[in-house]
């Protein structure tokens, strides 16, 4: 008889992973799932869900229920409460958190996967993403998978093990080859640029830096700034996250560092890379081999496991707000970043966003001025023309008006460029019949479709819906349709009557929308080879055109009198940023200008724009809204709600205020009745929002995580509810 041996298999492990669940599903923390082995946190890993097999990160443990909620100071979105509920399995009910144990129910599922040669994602990038995901009332799994390039869930670990291999190979030869560079030659600091970067030293020591707020008129040398910070991190062998608004201004900050950093790895983040391309960069960053990453909103978190400075440029902008999906703004998770790994992080702008304004008042961030401009050139005197002045021709005014027509002129005679900023693109914001009254209106939106002339299009602007320009009025069958108002396009058209002669080009999304044609177009303006040059706000933000000693804002007035309460702040962001192109070369600085046409020249704000004077603006505005109950004074939230019927939407609202009052949690903040927005139909989705509003942020937020629940069980009850969001601290309104 032959003894058989025994042989006890290994307990298993019971490991929690993040996965993006569907919003409904009420899967919103990581699900409890087996492991053969022990999996660290923040590995990868590719999981069973349902009928599929999705990708997964291995998630810390939820917090013991009478442990420390681990709140983090106010240095930003803060406030957000930890308390997540112990994690679900993908089976649906929550399993206790633990280790290999004789306790883990055996009937979760197992994980199938691990990306064994790819580093774990850092602890601080997890506490990043546990922190947005609270605050921003998203599933944890929901806005991690997010975050990570898609090409990661089309791929399982056999075939990135030899991908990272072979990206590993070419970095070292390329490492190799590679020559020691001479240092580039820096330019001189100016006093405000040595005490700017003093400050910064000093907060590198702190071991809780303070966030600097680097206010700097346009053209003041806050890239130098920016570039001597990055300089001292990297000497320490640390890495640098640098965080622009758009991707149009990538190209040029991009060239900025690679030309100061020759011996240095730049990768670039943002949406115009290929799949390929935005692993391969993202990989480099996880495994430290990026010592620089730079780019748009979803850049904030990248894995950077030696992170030492973060830079976000143009800290102002509302492009860091993310508008689908999980809200978050990268700005305010930069600042929390920053807090989390004890890193300086430095907003820089010329016009700071009223909310860090503030905080800087109160001493929660440090500002730092440069109030001059590199080897003080003067900064463009601004002139208003009264619009209302001039006699109409067919009941419209002028295109320009004589005074501006004729500092075209000169700047042409004098070799110099000009820019003519008007933000609306098209040719036309209408067509019309003069007839019977039709207009050319989107039949899916509450909006007007946009005559393109050039392509001979009438194109929605929201939804997309394009059609070729009919030949007659659709309803009355008149042959004389005529354009209403002005885009670039058309003012492209008729400044080229106005300057015959004059090299005119146009940059806008249109103009700008194929592969190359953006980087081409700043190319032929920073060669010379442009005269005018005619754009939307895509020119007035960051360029750096010596050449430009003219700016003319055409007709900027409608957002003097905008229903939203941040229309103001960001016009004269907008007017102060577009004032900056010009006289950025010193030698010119004297003689450059912006010209205003405007039918109210006697408001405020153009008096502060004339001075420069972004304090005075500031000031009014945070008295404005202090008196009022706005932000930065007050905390907001949103509860949107779409369907094809705005009844549908409408009743849901109404239940959610409903459930909302009896809550513990709602003293202290008040829910307004709903109401649509200004554009209420998109895409044939009538959209209305709920306003939600509180003194503190805390309770705003202990309020939102309350509530949540509920609302995942409301939905059913409304039968055609396309869907619904919360949006934290929205931009717009």
């Amino acid at each position: 008889m032959t003894e058989v041996q025994s042989h006890t298999a290994p307990a298993p492990h019971l490991v929690h992973v993040a996965v993006d669940a569907p919003q409904h599903s009420g899967l919103s923390r990581p699900l409890d799932y087996l492991s053969e082995g022990h999996l660290p946190a923040g590995c990868l890993v590719r999981v069973p869900l349902g009928r599929r097999e999705v990708l997964g990160i291995v998630w810390d443990p939820p917090p013991a229920p009478d442990g420390p909620t681990g709140a983090p100071a106010d240095d930003g979105p803060t406030g957000a409460p930890d308390d997540r509920p112990a994690a679900a399995s993908a089976d649906g009910p929550a399993s206790p958190a633990g280790d290999a144990s004789s306790d883990v129910p055996m009937s979760l599922k197992t994980v199938r996967s691990r990306f064994d040669p790819l580093p774990q994602l850092p602890r601080p990038w997890r506490t990043l993403v546990d922190f947005a995901s609270a605050y921003y009332q998203r599933g944890t799994g929901e806005l991690a998978l997010s975050v990570l390039p898609p090409e990661l869930r089309k791929i399982d670990p056999g075939t990135l093990a030899p991908r990272l291999a072979r990206l590993v190979r070419r970095l070292d030869k390329a490492d190799s080859a590679r020559q020691a560079a001479p240092s580039p030659e820096r330019p001189p600091l100016s006093d405000e640029q040595q005490g700017a970067l003093l400050a910064f030293e000093a907060a590198r020591q702190q071991a809780r830096p303070v966030p600097l707020l680097l206010h700097g008129v346009t053209g003041s040398g806050k890239t130098e700034v920016y570039l001597r910070a990055a300089e001292s991190v990297l000497a320490d062998g640390r890495q640098v996250l640098v965080l622009v608004p758009e991707i149009n201004l990538t190209p040029q900050l991009e060239s900025r560092f690679a030309t100061r950093f020759p011996g240095r790895r730049l990768v670039a983040m943002h949406s115009g890379l290929t799949p390929a391309q935005r692993l391969s960069h993202w990989l480099q960053a996880l495994i430290g081999r990026a010592d620089i990453v730079l780019g748009t909103r979803l850049s904030v978190f990248a894995p950077l496991p030696q992170l030492g400075l973060i830079v976000v440029d143009e800290e102002h902008d509302a492009s860091y707000k993310q508008q689908e999906g999980a809200r978050y703004s990268a700005r305010d998770l930069a600042v929390y970043r920053g807090h989390v790994e004890a890193v300086p992080v430095i907003l820089g702008s010329a016009t700071p966003s009223l909310e860090s304004w503030q905080r800087a008042e109160e001493g929660r961030y440090q500002r730092v001025t440069l109030a001059r401009r590199v080897g003080d050139g003067a900064l463009p005197r601004v002139r208003l023309f009264d619009m209302g002045t001039l006699p109409k021709e067919k009941g419209q005014p002028p295109v320009l008006a004589p005074l501006v027509l004729a500092a075209l002129q000169q700047r042409l005679e004098r070799g110099e460029q000009s820019l003519v900023f008007l933000n609306r693109r098209g040719y036309a914001p209408v067509l019309h019949c003069a007839d019977c009254g039709w207009k050319s209106g989107c039949p899916h939106c509450s909006a007007w479709r946009v005559f393109h002339k050039g392509e001979r299009t009438l194109r929605c602007h929201h939804c997309g819906f394009t059609e070729r320009v009919p030949r007659a009025c659709p309803e009355c069958g008149n042959l004389d349709i005529a354009p209403i108002g002005r885009g670039t396009e058309r003012l492209e058209e008729q400044l080229a009557t106005l300057l015959p002669g004059a090299r005119i080009a146009r940059l806008d999304a249109d103009s700008a929308r194929g592969k190359g044609q953006l980087e081409s177009r700043l190319a032929q303006v920073h060669g010379g080879e442009v005269d005018v040059l005619v754009g939307t706000q895509m020119v007035t933000k960051g360029h750096d055109f010596r050449r430009v000693t003219l700016v003319v804002a055409v007709n900027p007035d409608t957002a003097l009198f905008a229903s939203d309460f941040r229309a103001p702040e960001r016009l004269f962001a907008l007017l102060m940023q577009a004032a900056g192109r010009a006289g950025r070369d010193a030698a010119e600085a004297a003689h450059s200008e912006m010209w205003v046409q405007t039918w109210h020249p006697q408001h405020p704000l153009y008096a502060t724009l004339k001075r420069h004077d972004f304090v005075a603006f500031a000031a009014t505005q945070l008295a404005e809204r202090r008196a009022a109950g706005l932000p930065p004074f007050s905390h907001l939230a949103l509860l949107r709600a779409e369907a094809r019927d705005p009844a549908v939407a409408m009743a849901f609202l109404r239940a959610a205020a409903e459930a909302a009052r009896p809550l513990p949690e709602a003293d202290g903040v008040m829910i307004y009745p709903p109401v649509p927005p200004p554009i209420p139909r998109v895409a044939g989705v009538e959209r209305l929002q709920m306003l939600v509003e509180s003194d503190s942020r805390v309770r705003l937020q202990r309020l939102l995580a309350g509530w949540l629940p509920t609302l995942h069980q409301l939905r059913p009850a409304h039968k055609g509810l396309a869907r619904w969001a919360i949006d934290v601290d929205p931009l717009g309104i």
